[in-house]
């Protein structure tokens, strides 16, 4: 496995989020992930996706934990692209600073395309909390079962 250069930080917005220190507008969740909406999205129903073992990005992760990623984020991208009728779907997963990468907890971007729409710039504006909560239930009704 390759190292990062950087040790996890325990204290990022993320980690906090999982711990429930912080609220959040949940889609699914069970023991391995945590998938909540994104509250600066680049389009309608814009999600992300956390693995619970914490692990700064996808060069320190654990490999059992990579292995059960692979098929919760195609469970979720099938239920985005279904609940908000997106013509396509854009997975998008950044490590390190230089790649763009923000927040140091492993995450995946589930972002919902739309013909002849362009994409939001990510951190552009805050989404209203009603319309987040009501994009987390539209998408949960389509999400099968993630192990």
């Amino acid at each position: 496995m390759v190292e990062c250069d950087v040790e996890y930080e325990k204290d990022n917005i993320f980690a906090k989020i999982l711990r429930k220190e912080i609220p959040n507008f949940t889609v699914y969740e069970n023991d391995n992930i945590l998938v909540m909406m994104d509250i600066m999205p680049m389009s309608r129903g814009h999600c992300l996706l956390l693995p619970k073992a914490p692990s700064r990005n996808l060069l320190d992760a654990n490999d059992e934990v990579l292995g059960k990623i692979l098929p919760a984020i195609k469970k979720v991208a099938k239920a985005v692209k279904k609940a908000m009728n997106a013509d396509g779907i854009i997975i998008k997963q950044f490590n390190e600073d230089a790649a763009g990468q923000t927040v140091y907890h492993l995450h995946f971007h589930i972002i919902p395309a739309y013909r002849g729409e362009k994409l939001a710039r990510h951190a552009d504006r805050k989404e209203d909390n009603e319309i987040l909560a009501a994009r987390a239930k539209e998408i949960a009704n389509y999400i099968e079962e993630i192990d």
